[in-house]
């Protein structure tokens, strides 16, 4: 399979506490005022078989998740998510906004967990086989995003890890933007939630006219 940019495809990226959910809403809501179906999305997640999955992925456990465990259950879960529901939608002419997507992995179980980016890679191309057109991603302190997540309530097994690896998270996915500008364009999360959804919907406007 080779790795193919879908256009319509737009992924929001960033680590914990970034706000990806208000965006989304946003961004959304834009997209659908002008006529255009929209799929929301999400992952890990997005089928009934995906949720199932993301549920056994963040759930506290005693049992420690080994980290290639993790990132074959978060693919596992990706491929049901891209066979069931975003290549279908793309294939009738609908945006797929999606709450994480491949990005998230590198970021995670590549930069967070340390696993060979050359694998990554390799699931990448031959398992999901498509990537964004465009993607934002809302970075934000570390500690900034821990504290907003704090005062949600009980942390899941990802939230719940310490700072370092959420900073070592956060410097792959300023990685990967750096390492491809066009795609991955980066707005600043620390801002207040509005400012972020006004600068996230018009990425999104001026993305969308320039695809004619």
């Amino acid at each position: 399979m080779t790795l193919t940019r879908a256009a319509r495809l737009v992924t929001l990226e960033g680590g914990e506490g970034a706000g990806k959910s208000t965006v989304l809403a946003a961004v959304h809501a834009v997209l659908a005022a002008r006529g255009d179906e929209v799929v929301a999305t999400r992952e890990p997640g997005g089928t009934p078989l995906a949720e199932d999955i993301r549920a056994l992925l963040l759930a506290p456990r005693d049992e420690p998740l080994h980290a290639h465990a993790e990132l074959l259950l978060m693919f596992a879960a990706r491929v049901q998510h891209v066979r069931e529901v975003v290549r279908p939608a793309l294939a009738r002419g609908a945006w797929v906004l999606s709450d994480r997507f491949t990005d998230a992995s590198h970021a995670y179980q590549g930069g967070g967990r340390g696993i060979d980016a050359g694998l990554l890679d390799t699931l990448e191309r031959d398992v999901v086989g498509v990537q964004p057109g465009l993607t934002l991603l809302l970075d934000v302190p570390v500690e900034v995003g821990l504290a907003r997540v704090r005062g949600r309530g009980a942390a899941d097994r990802i939230e719940a890890e310490r700072e370092e690896f959420f900073e070592r998270v956060r410097n792959a996915y300023r990685a990967r933007a750096h390492a491809d500008p066009a795609r991955v364009r980066v707005i600043d999360a620390s801002q207040p939630a509005e400012a972020v959804a006004r600068e996230a919907v018009a990425m999104v406007e001026a993305y969308r006219d320039s695809l004619g």
